[in-house]
């Protein structure tokens, strides 16, 4: 779209008194030499003398700017367009500084554009379009302070790839897809062998506590056991001493102990068919 035109043949005509809109600066000169500027609201001139050489808008303007191709860092060429905010901010630069404003700050776009893709990458330009759009502003500020506009922000429209550029793309990000499910699987996997080991290890741990613990009862219950034996071999021991001591133990003792003589005599012949006897077998 055309840039608006400063000034033209329908510019207000000086009658001596004069009502700005708001919003609005009107550059007067006196006799070709720039006298003032109206503000807002009533104000007077000399007919003849004065003459409202350019009407300014103190709103915020919005340009298109031309869609333009643009080579990346890595050899790509994208066509990109873009949206321009801009504002007056002082009437007299913006009048007198340069021929038209918002063609020179349209121009200084798309070379700044141009300039600041060749410094990046084709997948750095999709990451970092609000950087991009930051350094555009900043660049066209440096140069429109002059002109008396000042621009508040710059914002990338499209971005068109290649076809063949494009199709690589998506080839990329669908292996870069599959890179990342083959990895979670794997690490799934990893997770899974690490729990069953985990478990495993759990499982032998509780099992040797287990058999620790049934060999210890065991040990206890034994030692218990051979303790109880002992006792009561003391207390039988204690009770036959007793029994000994008392009248007529020997020969009680001497009862017995044939008793078992005998008893061990008559087993003899049943292991074995060679018998030893005593010399004495009878005594």
């Amino acid at each position: 779209a055309p840039a608006p035109q400063r000034w033209n043949s329908g510019l207000p005509v000086n009658i001596g008194v004069l009502f700005v809109p708001q919003q609005e600066a009107w550059v007067v000169e006196r006799m070709g030499k720039f006298h003032r500027i109206l503000e807002p609201g009533l104000n007077f001139l000399i007919p003849l003398l004065d003459r409202i050489r350019y009407v300014q808008s103190l709103k915020e303007i919005v340009i298109n700017v031309p869609e333009q191709s643009a080579v990346t860092l890595d050899n790509v060429t994208l066509q990109i367009d873009g949206v321009l905010y801009l504002r007056v901010m002082d009437p007299y630069k913006a009048s007198y500084g340069v021929e038209d404003p918002e063609y020179a700050v349209t121009q200084l776009a798309q070379t700044t554009m141009r300039s600041e893709l060749g410094k990046l990458s084709l997948d750095r330009v999709f990451r970092e379009r609000e950087s991009l759009n930051a350094s555009i502003v900043d660049a066209i500020n440096q140069a429109s302070d002059y002109w008396g506009i000042r621009c508040l922000r710059y914002e990338i429209k499209d971005i068109h790839v290649p076809p063949r550029v494009k199709e690589s793309m998506q080839m990329q990000v669908e292996a870069e897809r599959r890179k990342r499910a083959t990895v979670l699987e794997s690490e799934g996997t990893r997770e899974s062998a690490i729990n069953v080991a985990e478990g495993q290890k759990q499982a032998q741990i509780l099992a040797s506590e287990a058999e620790k613990a049934e060999q210890i009862n065991k040990a206890a219950g034994e030692a218990n056991a051979m303790l109880v034996k002992a006792r009561a071999k003391a207390e039988a021991i204690q009770l036959l001493a007793a029994a000994l001591a008392q009248q007529h133990g020997n020969a009680a003792a001497s009862l017995s102990v044939a008793e078992q003589y005998v008893s061990a005599f008559s087993k003899l012949a049943k292991d074995s068919n060679t018998v030893l006897l005593p010399a004495n077998t009878g005594d």
